[in-house]
């Protein structure tokens, strides 16, 4: 493992010195080898998901794990996206002149080597390289055990001419040991960022000598309030647990304004059980909606990350922020209202990474945003927070400019 972060560390200064329109060819070529290599990717893939099934893996971990032809081209197009942004390195972020002559510029740099640590989707493995290639730095991967066949073949589909050697480093062991030892290498590691269950990610911070980003969880609401437009509460409320159960940005508790919710909840819960949804709720859901389950205190804490959904009753906005402050995760919380007071107020009370008002929070992502991919999401304050994309990849250097100038 050393001495693959030495070679790392290697690629990234040559990655550093290359021109903006080098590194959009190199990745165009990128995205047309994940094309042209889709069904070696597939195979690969195959191999995975089988192994996974004989596991006993559950649907929605083989669901993340899937790679079919729309997710390779929906790969390949967010690396092709990712070549058309702006590329922030060497931009000047802000500059200004001294009273002594010196002239000072703030300049957009590479971190250098990223290490990303993340479980069962294989498209982290081209959103990750894609982004990182793209700001001049070198990235190791390592993914789950039971993703490595597809990892590795979307990583060598990748490696297309005029990309510095190591640049792209998927780690070929899944010896859990490696993990271990590359979070113990800052001298050549100069961020990590774990993506996947709150167990790994608290793992990686304790172990890591590295710089961590990260999120532990995501705790998202949607918010009913009395003054929402119902219909559109009720096509929010469906895409946000039921469109894809298993991932960090799906509601996992609902909160539903007291003024709405007789007329409300039976509703929704009708739609929600329809769709296999299984239901835990306060007392005065349970009042409207006998077959939910009764919520127990964990339950307003919990990632199902899964078809359950946790209901509660409240009463106005305040008592949703209230909710929210003490129980959410500070990754993404939704509003459904007309009012707009109301609408502004949890907009500025809710600190969250993503706040969303009449939007569901499935839309708390780099490419909703328009990165074109995302390397991850924080729910740290320090250095980023929410979606990562280009720009969270760069620190910055200043650039001091005289003409002999001296401190007196």
């Amino acid at each position: 493992m050393r001495l693959l972060a030495e070679r790392s560390r290697d690629a990234a200064r040559a990655l550093a010195k290359l021109e903006t329109k080098t590194k959009n060819a190199a990745l165009i070529a990128m995205a047309d080898g994940l094309e042209r290599n889709a069904e070696k990717i597939e195979a690969a893939n195959a191999k995975d998901v089988a192994a996974g099934k004989a596991a006993g893996l559950s649907s929605a971990v083989l669901d993340r794990l899937l790679v079919d032809d729309k997710r390779v081209r929906e790969m390949a197009e967010g690396v092709r996206e990712v070549a058309a942004l702006d590329d922030p390195v060497g931009k000047t972020i802000s500059e200004w002149t001294r009273p002594n002559g010196i002239r000072i510029q703030k300049v957009r740099v590479p971190l250098g080597v990223i290490l990303i640590i993340y479980e069962s989707r294989p498209n982290v493995t081209a959103d990750a390289a894609c982004l990182c290639f793209k700001t001049g730095n070198a990235v190791i991967l390592r993914g789950g055990s039971e993703a490595i066949r597809s990892n590795l073949a979307i990583a060598e589909a990748m490696n297309a001419p005029g990309i510095p050697p190591n640049s792209i480093t998927v780690v070929p062991t899944t010896d859990r040991t490696a993990v271990d030892e590359l979070l113990q290498l800052d001298e050549y590691i100069n961020l990590c960022i774990p993506r996947g269950g709150e167990g790994l990610i608290r793992a990686v911070a304790e172990k890591s000598r590295i710089p961590v980003i990260k999120h532990y969880k995501g705790v998202c609401h949607v918010y009913v309030d009395g003054e929402a437009d119902l219909d559109m509460a009720e096509r929010i409320v469906i895409n946000a647990k039921c469109q894809r159960p298993a991932v960090c940005n799906a509601m996992e508790t609902l909160l539903v304004d007291a003024r709405v919710a007789d007329s409300f909840l039976p509703r929704i819960g009708k739609a929600l059980v329809e769709r296999k949804v299984e239901l835990r709720g306060d007392d005065r859901t349970r009042r409207l909606l006998p077959n939910a389950k009764a919520a127990v205190e964990n339950d307003w804490y919990a990632e199902y990350l899964d078809l359950i959904l946790a209901v509660r009753v409240v009463n106005g906005v305040g008592e949703a922020i209230d909710h929210i402050t003490k129980y959410g995760s500070a990754h993404s919380d939704a509003i459904v209202t007309r009012d707009r007071a109301t609408a502004e107020k949890f907009l500025r009370e809710v600190d969250s990474s993503s706040v969303f008002w009449n939007v569901s929070t499935r839309l708390a992502d780099g490419g909703q945003y328009g990165f074109g991919a995302e390397i991850g999401i924080s729910t740290d304050k320090l250095h980023a927070r929410g979606p990562m994309g280009l720009e969270e990849l760069t620190s910055y250097k200043f650039v001091v400019v005289g003409d002999g100038q001296l401190r007196e």
